[in-house]
């Protein structure tokens, strides 16, 4: 439930601030169209602004970082040599196998797809940044 509700706050922080990176509101029009390097360096940045700790508090952990995979997308940040796991959503066609989200020096989730092997990301902290292997 938690990862699902930080996924909402995430999606809907990155609507609200590339809207307002438009100069519009819901209605409104705008005079300047963003690039497709624009929106990605919005929504990245949205995303990674809107992960908090429970309550709505500001996380005193590292933003989270997006982690693209052929199985699935995770949100990981670090604190310290620590690596917790935020929210994961699984790509079409692939469902989640299994989930170790941490906080530890080491977090894994498995991705299953319907057919064909199994994607697994390790992921661990390098300097204070999420970081991961595919398997």
């Amino acid at each position: 439930m938690l990862a699902w509700a930080v996924t909402a706050v995430a999606a809907t922080g990155a609507a609200l601030a590339v809207l307002g990176l438009l100069g519009t509101g819901l209605t409104g029009s705008s005079s300047h169209v963003l690039s497709r390097d624009e929106v990605r360096a919005a929504l990245s940045t949205a995303t990674a602004r809107a992960v908090a700790a429970p309550g709505g508090e500001p996380s005193s952990t590292s933003p989270g970082k997006l982690i693209r995979s052929p199985g699935g997308t995770v949100i990981a940040s670090c604190d310290g040599d620590l690596v917790t796991l935020r929210s994961w959503s699984p790509a079409q066609d692939h469902s989640v196998d299994g989930v170790e989200p941490g906080p530890a020096t080491e977090a894994q989730v498995e991705f299953e797809p319907d057919d064909g092997d199994d994607v697994e990301l390790t992921i661990t902290c390098v300097a204070g940044q999420p970081v991961a292997r595919v398997h």
